[in-house]
């Protein structure tokens, strides 16, 4: 590890230790932090794992429901039913904060509908149970959008934390280190050689 590049004396020593005491105490919450934020992330993963099914299994089962309603009447009778809504439904969009990163937050709010956007008789009654699974499913596809998006920023938040004390604990800190062992030695070495000339002068003095 090469040292840093100063002169030898008390005042630079001096500095260099109140860097090092602030890198150290520096290293320490940025490490405290980024294992808060790993635990944080594998509790929202295990979140996201557990949605993500859930929800794949419950749109796979509406889209089931929506092919055998489509396949008891004409296609375009299908899709024109299935393609007005049956109640308005509202998101208001946020940020939230999970561990000093800012996060999307959403909150869906659905409205009241006038009963289903079609006549009875012109739709059978499996449209009615797919079009009802559909309204279910939309929180639960909006929050997963918001799980995984939180995961994907905290993932980078953690990856840039690591750089940062890798910087420190690897780089930074050593070379301080060595730096003020080098400065150490240079003055103790000064202060031999002063000791040593005082000596030779206190001699000829002498004779």
């Amino acid at each position: 590890m090469a040292r840093l590049n100063v002169n030898p004396t008390r005042m630079e020593l001096k500095k260099l230790k109140a860097r090092l005491s602030t890198a150290v105490r520096g290293h320490k919450l940025l490490k405290d932090k980024s294992d808060e934020m790993v635990r944080r992330f594998t509790e929202i993963v295990r979140k996201n794992y557990k949605l993500r099914a859930e929800t794949e299994r419950e749109l796979s089962e509406t889209l089931r429901a929506f092919s055998v309603a489509r396949s008891l009447v004409p296609v375009n009778e299908a899709e024109a039913a299935f393609s007005m809504p049956s109640a308005p439904v509202s998101a208001e969009c946020g940020v939230a904060s999970v561990m000093g990163v800012a996060v999307p937050e959403v909150s869906v709010t659905a409205g009241r509908g006038g009963g289903l956007p079609y006549a009875f008789p012109e739709i059978t009654s499996e449209a009615d149970a797919a079009v009802e699974q559909a309204g279910k499913l939309l929180p639960a596809m909006i929050e997963l959008a918001v799980t995984e998006k939180t995961m994907r920023l905290l993932a980078a938040e953690i990856e840039r934390n690591k750089r940062r004390v890798n910087a420190l604990e690897y780089v930074m800190i050593p070379q301080l280190e060595e730096t003020i062992a080098y400065i150490k030695d240079k003055l103790d070495e000064n202060e031999r050689a002063a000791v040593v000339r005082l000596m030779k002068v206190k001699g000829k003095a002498a004779e």
